[in-house]
């Protein structure tokens, strides 16, 4: 058994059939992934009510 070679690809030109809607659903799904993860970090990704520390640590002792 050797390595394939490009004559025995039947699909090297371009992709056919059931291969073709994997390559879509794959670059579709990472898409709609995409827009998800944006708008979720928009929508919670700042946050408003935060407590401010004006004080810094001087020392911290250890257990």
């Amino acid at each position: 058994m050797g390595e394939p070679e490009l004559e025995d690809i039947s699909d090297y030109n371009e992709l056919k059939g059931n291969k073709k809607r994997v390559v879509w659903a794959v670059i579709i799904g990472g898409i709609l992934m995409s827009i998800i993860y944006v708008y979720v970090a928009n929508a919670y990704g700042s946050v408003k009510d935060s407590i401010k520390a004006e004080d810094s640590v001087k020392y911290m002792p250890l257990k």
